[in-house]
């Protein structure tokens, strides 16, 4: 049982939905980046997403782009990112942690080496959006092997055909993209995602967790009230980007997540 696993069960024995936080790692900076990330379970995060700078984040809008900019333009590399989750592990041995990225990092240090770098840094679970099930040897199954979940992603546009294939190797629980395009585009409407997490559940025992378009503690309530979770990246990300302190930050961050434990 992974960190993430036993997050998700500890939740459910709880009847208690799930917040999980984005954040680009080493944006503005390592240091300031680090602050907010050890200030994340603090502040009510139940799984933590850290974003790995790369220089082409194609499912990103100008929000994350421009974090994943300031984290490269900072210094940020795969190894940094590794020693701040390595960092954050110090203090705090519970607190999931799912690695969001692309595949050309991983695939340029490879594959084996990157899994064996990232266990050892206390990574529980990884998406890396733009491999396919079809390649599900490449990263995917080698990840379960070590020990990682491999959490994929389903939108509105996985058809009931596609969604099986999507699901058949996920592991840990399901992100749903609320919305068709990238991220920090558009608002989630609960009214829209409800059915579509019906549909998932029908197919899965696993968790579903709902992303994308979601800014506000009322609309992380209203999402999660209709998931298993809700997820927020962009708008986080806008206050890092802002120049906001990590108090500031993590003051906005728990409004979100009381938000979704609400629901």
């Amino acid at each position: 049982m992974t960190r993430i696993d036993a997050k998700f069960a500890a939740l459910k024995s709880d009847n208690k939905k799930a917040f999980v936080a984005y954040v680009m790692a080493g944006d503005p900076d390592f240091d300031t980046s680090l602050e907010v990330v050890k200030g994340l379970p603090g502040a009510g995060v139940d799984i933590i997403e850290l974003g790995l700078p790369f220089t082409d984040p194609m499912a990103d809008g100008p929000t994350i782009q421009l974090a994943g900019q300031r984290a490269l333009e900072a210094g940020m590399t795969l190894d940094r990112t590794l020693e701040l989750a390595r960092r954050f592990r110090d203090g705090d041995d519970t607190t999931p942690i799912v690695l969001m990225g692309y595949y050309n990092p991983i695939y340029s240090r490879g594959v084996d080496t990157f899994l064996d770098q990232a266990k050892a840094a206390g990574i529980d679970g990884l998406i890396v959006v733009d491999l396919p099930p079809e390649e599900d040897d490449e990263l995917c199954i080698p990840a379960q092997k070590a020990g990682l979940n491999f959490i994929r992603l389903a939108t509105p546009t996985t058809d009931d055909k596609r969604l099986p294939r999507v699901l058949q190797n996920t592991s840990g629980f399901v992100y749903y993209v609320s919305i068709t395009g990238i991220t920090g585009a558009a608002e989630a409407d609960a009214a829209d995602v409800a059915p579509e997490v019906t549909r998932i559940k029908a197919q899965t025992d696993l968790p579903i967790i709902v992303g994308f378009g979601i800014n506000t503690p009322e609309k992380s309530k209203a999402i999660a009230s209709v998931a298993d979770g809700a997820v927020v990246g962009s708008a986080i990300v806008s206050q890092i980007g802002a120049g906001k302190p990590a108090q500031e930050v993590l003051a906005f961050v728990k409004l979100l997540a009381d938000g979704a434990h609400s629901a």
